[in-house]
C-alpha cells in the first residue's frame, strides 16, 4: 500500500467488512448490508493547533476505533477501500 501521511487531525480507518449472516446463520444479500462503523487507524496526522496550542492527536495506528455510520469520506488507495475522517467523528477505541 501506498504510504499516506494525513494532515491536520485526520485520520485514516480501514473499516471492518460488514457482515456476512445474521446471528441466526441467514446471508444478507449486498444490497441490505449495513455500512460499518468500526475499523483499524491506519494513518494519524500530526494534530490540530487551536488559539497557537497543538492538540495532540488521542488515537494512533492500530487502534481499533468505533465512528459515525456517515462520518468520513471513502478514498481508494492502491484497490484498498479506506476512511478519511477527522479524530472528531471518531466515538471511541476499542480496548
Amino acid at each position: 500500500m501506498a504510504k499516506i501521511t494525513p494532515i491536520g487531525d485526520r485520520v485514516v480507518v480501514k473499516a471492518e467488512a460488514a457482515e456476512e449472516k445474521t446471528s441466526s446463520g441467514l446471508f444478507i444479500p449486498d444490497t441490505a448490508k449495513e455500512k460499518p462503523q468500526r475499523g483499524t487507524v491506519v494513518a494519524v496526522g500530526p494534530g490540530r493547533y487551536e488559539n497557537g496550542t497543538k492538540i495532540e492527536m488521542t488515537v494512533k495506528e492500530g487502534d481499533t476505533v468505533l465512528y459515525g455510520k456517515y462520518a468520513g469520506s471513502e478514498i481508494q488507495i492502491d484497490g484498498e477501500d479506506l476512511m478519511m475522517m477527522r479524530e472528531s467523528d471518531i466515538f471511541g477505541i476499542l480496548n
